[in-house]
């Protein structure tokens, strides 16, 4: 298929996760043989509009970044040009849904937009438009599901579609160092590490050591409050990590602990419990953490620093595991899948097959 992605900024102009989002869908489906165009602001340098990297066409529809009305004017012009059998936008901003919609309905094409949320939904008449606007909404979790609904969007076509992982990277790299506890993220103002510290505090008298992976500003304070809470010669900061540097640490650790206070997808939690970690998650109601192990025998939902001490404790009992089938569904050919069939449904409904 020819499918014509939209986004104003990508991940070469600013690494955020809904840009990474984009990005991995991007790669995925190139890697299964369609021809990925996304049309953008240029990031390159020089006077070529477009740009062939890996297997995906970039369409610089303005010429920096800054130039968005520009962008949002071009827009659908470009795609009716192109002719693309899907036009695929992501959310962010909410405007350059209501262009990609000109351009489809040009163009004879379904719309699907891809609403990560990371930043929240806004409250405003462009995202109410917007969101009653595509034929399909793929959000990576209910709880980013249920804010599009609240802003206008048919609930009938708003799907969950997690973040995939790479289950065959995943079983190549050789299982690290045995540790008992693993946390991983950016250490910001949302990373809520305290939470894990001090139920580890509470086990002071068990043996355990645990592991924190990442970096941020809070860093230095969150290796104070282990100090303070005498705990820090069982912790060690690694600071960050390449991926497969992460995979070796979640195959060789038995439990995962995801305490942050937001968290739209969580896809490190995701690699650790498919790579064996039992997942230990603190519900907060702007995480979609619990998601993935609610139901789960190897999964423990928390309330307290006193329940995730406990699950903690009950969680070293499970047996040690260096990967997880189970979560082969969440594999990048399972995803891949999964909008590859939507796809056709669309065109199918709209009598484009």
């Amino acid at each position: 298929m020819r499918l014509a992605f939209v986004s104003a900024e990508t991940i070469f102009h600013s690494d955020t996760e809904t840009n990474q989002r984009l990005q991995t869908i991007l790669e995925v489906l190139a890697a299964r043989g369609h021809d990925v165009h996304l049309f953008c602001t240029q990031f390159w340098a020089g006077t070529e509009d477009r740009l062939e990297r890996e297997g995906i066409t970039y369409h610089g529809v303005a010429d920096r970044l800054e130039a968005k009305r520009t962008f949002l004017l071009r827009l659908p012009v470009v795609l009716a040009a192109a002719r693309p059998d899907v036009v695929h936008a992501s959310a962010e901003p909410p405007t350059q849904i209501l262009a990609a919609n000109w351009g489809a309905t040009l163009a004879r094409a379904p719309l699907v937009v891809e609403w990560y949320g990371d930043g929240g939904v806004a409250d405003d008449r462009s995202t109410r438009l917007a969101a009653t606007r595509p034929d399909w909404i793929a959000t990576p979790s209910e709880l980013v599901g249920t804010w599009v609904r609240e802003h206008g969007a048919d609930g009938t076509i708003v799907e969950t579609v997690p973040n995939p992982i790479d289950c065959e990277r995943l079983r190549s790299v050789e299982p690290g160092e045995r540790v008992d506890v693993i946390y991983a993220r950016r250490l910001d103002a949302e990373a809520n590490l305290e939470s894990l510290l001090l139920a580890l505090a509470e086990l002071r008298g068990r043996n355990w050591e645990a592991t924190v992976v990442g970096d941020g500003p809070e860093r230095e304070r969150y290796e104070r409050l282990a100090s303070d809470l005498r705990i820090d010669e069982r912790i060690t900061f690694e600071g960050e990590l390449s991926l497969d540097e992460r995979i070796a640490a979640y195959r060789g650790a038995h439990v995962f602990a995801q305490t942050a206070d937001r968290c739209v997808f969580p896809t490190e939690l995701l690699w650790a419990i498919a790579a064996g970690c039992v997942g230990i998650v603190e519900y907060h109601a702007n995480s979609s953490a619990h998601e993935l192990v609610e139901g789960r025998s190897r999964g423990f939902r928390t309330t307290s620093e006193a329940e995730l001490a406990d699950a903690i404790v009950t969680a070293g009992e499970l047996e040690y595991r260096d990967y997880d089938d189970a979560f082969e569904a969440y594999d990048e050919r399972s995803i891949a899948d999964r909008y590859q069939r939507r796809y056709r449904t669309l065109r199918d409904e709209q009598g484009l097959l």
